[in-house]
């Protein structure tokens, strides 16, 4: 983890992308197995290998993707990536925010009960939708058209969603309810984060693939 997170930075603030975008899932995971198997123990061998490959993929690459949003070449968009980031943020947030109102409002059936009590099928629906349309609504702080950012916003709930309950299966795989307690009744850093964790990598890709010069 110390030697992997300064390099994965370095590797994006150098802005280079061939190396940062597949240095943790391709080099690192291969070098972690070979790593474990040199030291001769077996015992729970793939349960340690994954452990520190998923922790690697959550904490380091997926985040590190948040500041590499300020790397893009964008045309007419020069000194604004900022805002990617905000809005990146923004509908993440506002998306679970808007999903647990809707849900205490009008949910009746759970989605998944086992890893998130609290999230429901008209929650989800409702959310997604009331953040798709603030999505919609701030493309002018984006270079994407309003459908466009819709289309952005649509994208990054439906990974934050995804994100909160593959953390959510952590968390009660561990058996903790939260990951640390550094933010007073909401958990850890990551409590608040999960969503943004997932939806960081897929943005930033489009982003680059269809925005950038």
């Amino acid at each position: 983890m110390f030697v992997v997170l300064p390099l994965q930075y370095y590797w994006v603030w150098i802005e280079w992308y061939p190396v940062y975008s597949i240095f943790i899932p391709v080099y690192v995971f291969l070098m972690l197995p070979i790593v474990a198997a040199l030291r001769g123990e077996t015992q729970n061998f793939m349960g340690r290998v994954a452990e520190v490959q998923w922790g690697l993929m959550i904490c380091v690459y997926c985040l590190s993707h948040i500041p590499a949003l300020l790397m893009l070449k964008i045309p007419h968009y020069s000194g604004r990536n900022l805002l990617l980031i905000a809005f990146l943020v923004l509908i993440a947030q506002a998306s679970d925010v808007l999903q647990y109102v809707f849900g205490k409002l009008f949910g009746r059936h759970k989605i998944a009960p086992a890893l998130s009590p609290s999230k429901t099928v008209e929650g989800f629906v409702l959310g997604v939708a009331a953040a798709t349309a603030i999505g919609a609504s701030l493309w002018w702080i984006t270079p994407f058209k309003w459908w466009q950012a819709a289309l952005m916003a649509l994208t990054i709930t439906l990974m934050g969603f995804c994100g909160g309950l593959v953390m959510s299966a952590i968390k009660r795989d561990r058996g903790v309810k939260d990951w640390g307690w550094l933010i007073q009744g909401h958990g850890g850093v990551l409590d608040r984060l999960d969503s943004v964790i997932f939806a960081a990598p897929v943005f930033f890709h489009l982003t680059r693939y269809w925005w950038t010069l």
